[in-house]
């Protein structure tokens, strides 16, 4: 009497897409972190000097005697 059959669809996947894409928001956060903040954001000499010495000879103002 019926002519129609039942069709079954699975769509399950591996997973592969979501690990590959916390992989690669992993990487970009580590290369946003490195550039913006870390070792590589270019902020200059990362030695410090540990002695500063100013010798600094200043005049002296004294008010004149009248």
């Amino acid at each position: 009497m019926s002519d129609r059959d039942t069709v079954v669809v699975n769509d399950g996947g591996s997973g592969m897409g979501v690990i590959l894409g916390v992989i690669a928001v992993t990487l970009v956060l580590a290369g946003l972190w490195y550039f913006l903040i870390g070792p590589g954001a270019g902020t200059g000499s990362t030695t410090t000097p540990t002695d500063v010495d100013v010798n600094v000879s200043l005049p002296s103002i004294a008010p004149e005697a009248s």
